[in-house]
C-alpha cells in the first residue's frame, strides 16, 4: 500500500487532475468548493493498471497554505508534480519542488496539465518550450529524470498514460520499511457519531492492528484501536505506507491535534533539542545566523524553533552545516527523520535536512572538532544500519551473498547481522537454527511486510474473483510472484510459503494456497442445490450421477468446490463418488484382498451391485493412489 502526494502552484489543476484520475473530488471543505481552491489536505485513492491500490494526498498550492502542504507530504512514496502548460513553472512550483527535495521524497512523475487550454496551431511548439524549461528546473532534484506526461483533466487526454507512469514508478521503487515501530503522524482529527474519535495519517515504520493498545505522543495518552480503515474499507491490519483512518477509544478529539503521533507504547519520546544536518537553500533570502528564529516542520508537526550553528559563524545560501535545533514545543522524533525550516516573516521555505540525534542531552559548545566528528559518525550510520541498507537493495538473499557484497569486514558484518536478527529487523526464511547457516535466505522486516502485502493482495483478489474455489494453484502463485520478485527459485518460494504458513496468515491445501481466513461459503440458493445433488448421491451411492450431469445441475464452479473441499471424490473424467462412499468401498476392497489375496473387476462389481463403469473407475483411482496394483486381470495390494 503506497501513497502519492501532489505538488505544484496554486490553480495549476492539482485537485481537478486527482478527480480525473480517481473519480473522487479531494476538496472536502465547503469553502474549498466555493472558492475552487484547495486550503487543507484532501484525500483520494485509485487502483493502478497493475491492480495495486494507492492513496493520493492532494495538497494546497497557495503560498498562504504551505504549512498545510507540509503536513501531508512527509510520508509519501511518490510525488505527482503538477505544472500547468499555459503558465509553466511558477513560484510555488519551485517551493514545492524544494520541499520534496529537502524531504528526500524518492521520486515521482510530472504532469504537464491543461494542454487543452493551448491553441491547436501553437500547442506542440509551446509544450516543447515549457517542458524544456521544466526539465532545467528539475535538474539536481529528486525529480531529475522523472517522466513528464502531457495531459488534460478536462478532456481526459493523457490521463491513462499518467496512471501507467505512476504505476511503473511505484513498481520499481523499494517498499516502505517495517521496523516494528509504527508511527502515524496525525494530519486530521474528527469525530463520527456512534464511533467517537478518528485520526488519519500515513503510516510508517510498522503495522497497526484492531484491538491494539496505542500511545499518543507527545502527550503520552494511552488509547485502544477500535477500528481501522483504508480507502473507506474496513481492515484488521494496517501496513506501512498506507493511508489509514484509526478509530480510537479512550481518548477525546480535544486531546489530540495535528502533528501528534500515534504509536505503540513505551518507545517513542518527544524532544526539544535535536542535532541535525541542515541544507540551506540556494535561493534563501539572507544568510542564516546563529540562533536564528525559524518554523520547524517534521511529519505533520509544526513548532517555532531556534537554529544553533555548530561549525560555522553563518550559513550562506546553498551551504550545508551541522546545527542544533531548540524546539519551542516537544516533538516526537527519531534518527533519520526529515524536516523543513521556514522563515517566519515573510514566510518562505529556507532549508531542511535530517535528524542525526534526537536526544543530544545537552547544548553543544560551538566550534568543537570532537562534536562535529561525533555527528559525522552518527550521520553515516552504524554497521547494523549499513548492513540493513545493503540487504534492502536486493532481497531476499542468502546470508553468504549479503556478507560478500557489504562494505563491512567479515567479523563486523556477522556482529551486525546477529544484532539485526536479535532485534527482529531481519528475518530468516523460514525460522531456523542458530547460528544461521550461510545458505539461509534473509529478508528485512519491511521487505517481508511488502512481500506479505503482495501475496495477500494476489490471493485476496483471486478469492474475490473465484469465491467458490479453495485457492490458487501453488505454481500459479509462484509464477505471479516472480513478476515482482526476480530470481525466485523453487527453494526460495518454498521457504517463503513455510514462513507464511507458520505465521498463520497463509494456508496450504495440497498444491493449493489460500489466505488462512478464506472460506468457501455457499449462498442459500447454492446450498439448496448442493443438498439436492448430495441427496441423489446417497439414494444410489454406487451408481452416481456423471460429472457432466452434476455440472449441469449445479454448475461447474459449484461442483468443483465440492471436489476441492473433499465432499466429492472424482475418480476419473466421468465418475464421482461421495467421500464417505469412496472410503467405504476402498476399505472393503482392501479387506477383501487381504482375505482372498486379490480381486477382479467382476468380484468388485458383484460386491457393490454396480456396473463395470464404476468398478473400473474405482480400481483405476486406487491404482493412482498407490493402494493397489494390477497383476493381469486382478488387483493386489501394493507392496503385498
Amino acid at each position: 500500500m503506497r501513497v502519492i502526494g501532489t505538488a505544484g502552484h496554486v490553480d495549476h489543476g492539482k485537485s481537478t487532475l486527482v478527480h480525473a484520475l480517481t473519480g473522487i473530488n479531494p476538496d472536502r471543505l465547503k469553502e474549498e468548493r466555493e472558492r475552487e481552491m484547495t486550503i487543507d489536505l484532501g484525500f483520494a485513492w485509485l487502483t493502478l493498471p497493475s491492480g495495486e491500490a494507492v492513496g493520493i494526498v492532494d495538497v494546497p498550492g497557495h503560498k498562504d497554505f504551505i504549512k498545510n502542504m507540509l503536513a501531508g507530504v512527509g510520508g509519501i512514496d511518490a510525488a505527482l508534480l503538477v505544472v500547468a502548460a499555459d503558465e509553466g513553472v511558477m513560484p510555488q512550483t519551485r517551493e514545492h519542488l524544494a520541499i520534496l527535495d529537502l524531504l528526500q521524497v524518492r521520486g515521482g512523475v510530472v504532469a504537464l496539465t491543461k494542454i487543452d487550454m493551448l491553441h491547436p496551431d501553437e500547442r506542440e511548439d509551446w509544450l516543447d518550450l515549457v517542458e524544456a524549461d521544466l526539465l532545467e528546473v528539475l535538474e539536481g532534484t529528486v525529480l531529475e529524470g522523472a517522466p513528464v506526461v502531457r495531459c488534460s483533466a478536462r478532456t481526459g487526454e493523457g490521463i491513462a498514460e499518467l496512471a501507467e507512469e505512476l504505476d511503473r514508478y511505484l513498481a520499481a521503487s523499494a517498499p516502505r520499511r517495517d521496523v516494528g515501530r509504527p508511527r502515524l503522524p496525525v494530519d486530521r482529527v474528527f469525530t463520527i457519531s456512534g464511533f467517537g474519535t478518528v485520526v488519519t495519517g500515513t503510516l510508517i515504520d510498522g503495522s497497526l492492528t484492531v484491538g491494539q493498545e496505542i500511545e499518543i505522543q507527545p502527550s503520552g495518552l494511552r488509547a485502544r484501536i477500535r477500528g481501522l480503515q483504508t480507502h473507506k474499507q474496513k481492515i484488521e491490519r494496517a501496513v506501512p505506507g498506507s493511508r489509514v483512518a484509526v478509530n480510537l477509544t479512550g481518548v477525546r478529539t480535544d486531546q489530540i491535534k495535528r502533528g501528534d503521533v500515534v504509536t505503540i507504547p513505551d518507545w517513542l519520546r518527544p524532544t526539544m533539542l535535536v542535532d541535525c544536518q541542515l541544507r540551506y537553500l540556494p535561493d534563501a533570502p539572507i544568510p542564516l545566523k546563529h540562533n536564528a528564529a525559524v518554523d520547524f516542520f517534521s511529519g505533520a508537526a509544526e513548532t517555532p524553533a531556534r537554529i544553533r550553528l555548530l561549525g560555522k559563524r553563518v550559513l550562506n545560501p546553498g551551504e550545508e552545516g551541522w546545527v542544533q535545533v531548540r524546539l519551542a514545543r516537544p516533538v516526537p522524533l527519531v534518527k533519520g527523520d526529515r524536516f523543513i525550516i521556514r522563515q517566519p516573516s515573510p514566510s518562505v521555505t529556507i532549508g531542511g535536512g535530517q535528524v542525526v540525534n534526537p536526544f543530544p542531552g545537552r547544548r553543544h559548545r560551538r566550534f568543537r572538532p570532537e562534536v562535529i566528528a561525533r555527528l559525522e559518525t552518527l550521520a553515516h550510520g552504524s554497521p547494523a544500519e549499513i548492513l540493513l541498507q545493503d540487504l534492502e537493495t536486493r532481497q531476499p538473499c542468502e546470508v553468504r551473498d549479503l556478507l560478500a557484497r557489504t562494505s563491512l569486514d567479515g567479523e563486523q558484518a556477522r556482529e551486525a547481522l546477529d544484532s539485526l536478527l536479535g532485534e527482529g529487523q531481519v528475518l530468516v526464511l523460514p525460522d531456523g537454527p542458530s547460528p544461521v547457516p550461510d545458505s539461509s535466505f534473509l529478508i528485512s522486516r519491511s521487505g517481508w511486510g511488502a512481500l506479505r502485502e503482495r501475496i495477500e493482495g494476489l490471493l485476496g483478489a483471486y478469492h474475490r474473483e473465484f469465491p467458490l474455489r479453495l485457492g490458487m494453484a501453488r505454481e500459479e502463485v509462484k509464477s505471479r510472484l516472480g513478476r515482482h520478485l526476480r530470481g525466485i527459485t523453487p527453494r526460495l518460494f518454498n521457504e517463503i510459503v513455510a514462513r507464511a504458513v507458520a505465521e498463520g496468515w497463509l494456508a496450504e491445501e495440497g498444491n493449493i494456497l489460500r489466505l488462512a481466513n478464506h472460506r468457501v461459503q455457499f449462498t442459500p440458493r447454492q446450498q439448496q442445490a448442493v443438498d439436492n445433488l448430495l441427496a441423489t448421491f446417497r439414494q444410489a451411492p454406487y451408481t452416481t450421477p456423471s460429472v457432466s450431469r452434476c455440472e449441469e445441475e449445479i454448475g461447474a464452479d459449484l461442483f468443483n468446490a465440492l471436489v476441492e473441499q473433499g465432499i466429492l471424490i472424482r475418480l476419473n473424467e466421468d465418475v464421482v463418488l461421495l467421500a464417505e462412499t469412496y472410503a467405504e468401498m476402498r476399505d472393503r476392497v482392501i479387506e477383501f484382498i487381504r482375505e482372498q489375496g486379490s480381486i477382479t473387476v467382476a468380484q468388485l462389481r458383484d460386491m457393490f451391485g454396480t456396473s463395470r463403469k464404476y468398478t473400473l473407475a474405482l480400481l483405476g483411482y486406487m491404482d493412482e493412489q498407490r493402494i493397489t496394483r494390477r497383476v493381469g486381470d486382478e488387483r493386489v495390494l501394493r507392496g503385498g
